[in-house]
């Protein structure tokens, strides 16, 4: 289905929290045990999900934390979300507030998939990333209930220097798990994720051929977050069509992605902490549509550097989030990508 980036995104994600037990290596939101005085209310929950239905009544939104188990209105907003005609997908962390029973009542409320997080084959690799024993245990356990109430699965994956060598055997993981979806995170330095050491270029571009290569022999979907030079790779390994790219554009933070932060505030993406308002004080989709940052991100002209020069810059783009966070400037080029343009400006 194609969607005008310009009108509308293709995903949003809401942080319904940043309160989290875990204490992951790589959190984007720098979580902690409790929940923030100024999150939004669950009457301003409800306004924003109604606000977010007008650009779509099918528009894809992600719950998202922090640990959205620690809102203990978590039910009451999917169940508005999904009576409001969105589709609800779900990020919850692998915690004891994960039962049988809530995994249930996600399936009964209309929730589409959940996601969990997975950053090493075993419990002693993965535990020791998330910084919680018995984690790897929690997410085989919510698998096994999600396959049973048939509630499809998502893998998640954080790609860094800690976890780029067991990316094969995760991969063998995530089918034993009968996951639909493989999202691999490839790091942006932001929140405890300062701390941990991202692949250099080469090897960047190693890993996205390899997955590349393979992904079209694995039973499951494979997309990327903050590494969209896999558009590039896949179209110069000749794809195959499943992979679905969904035309020439591809997505990245502010055009086609939209983030809603736990206190209201919008940005490009999660991993890109530019806020072009709130939305307590103003409409999200008029933020998207029309503030300036959104509407250059979405202009793949305003591109500088060898993304603004690049012949595959419709297709990829760049991180926005890492060029962000490298230079100060969104628009600068993503430091992760090796490939240097045929025909530099």
């Amino acid at each position: 289905m194609h969607i005008d980036t310009d009108d509308r995104p293709f995903i949003i994600a809401w942080e319904l929290t940043r309160a989290c037990e875990l204490s992951c290596d790589h959190c984007r939101a720098d979580a902690t045990p409790d929940r923030h005085p100024n999150e939004l209310t669950t009457a301003e929950g409800k306004a924003l999900l109604d606000a977010i239905s007008r650009f779509s009544d099918r528009q894809l939104v992600v719950f998202t934390g922090g640990d959205i188990l620690k809102r203990p209105d978590l039910f009451e907003l999917i169940e508005h979300g999904t009576e409001a005609g969105l589709t609800i997908t779900l990020t919850p962390s692998a915690t004891d507030a994960l039962t049988r029973e809530t995994v249930r009542s996600f399936k009964q409320l209309g929730v589409r998939r959940i996601a969990l997080s997975m950053d090493g084959p075993d419990s002693t690799s993965h535990d020791t990333f998330r910084g919680e024993d018995g984690s790897f245990d929690s997410i085989v356990r919510t698998a096994t209930w999600a396959k049973e109430v048939g509630l499809p699965l998502q893998i998640n994956t954080t790609v860094c220097q800690d976890t780029v060598d067991d990316l094969p055997a995760i991969a063998t993981r995530v089918n034993a798990l009968d996951a639909v979806m493989w999202a691999l995170f490839f790091l942006v330095p932001v929140g405890r994720g300062v701390e941990l050491e991202g692949l250099t270029p080469t090897q960047a571009e190693e890993c996205l051929i390899w997955l590349a290569e393979t992904a079209a022999e694995m039973p499951f979907g494979v997309k990327t977050t903050e590494a969209p030079m896999y558009r590039r790779i896949i179209e110069q390994h000749e794809p195959s069509p499943r992979q679905g790219l969904g035309g020439s554009h591809g997505i990245i933070a502010g055009d086609g992605f939209m983030f809603v932060s736990h206190t209201g505030e919008v940005t490009p993406s999660g991993f890109l902490p530019y806020s072009v308002g709130n939305v307590r004080d103003a409409d999200p989709v008029t933020l998207y549509r029309e503030s300036e940052l959104f509407q250059h991100l979405r202009d793949r002209s305003s591109l500088k550097g060898k993304c603004g020069d690049c012949e595959f810059n419709e297709l990829c783009g760049g991180s926005r989030s890492r060029a962000f966070a490298a230079s100060g400037d969104p628009l600068a080029q993503d430091p992760l990508c090796p490939y240097v343009p045929t025909q530099p400006g």
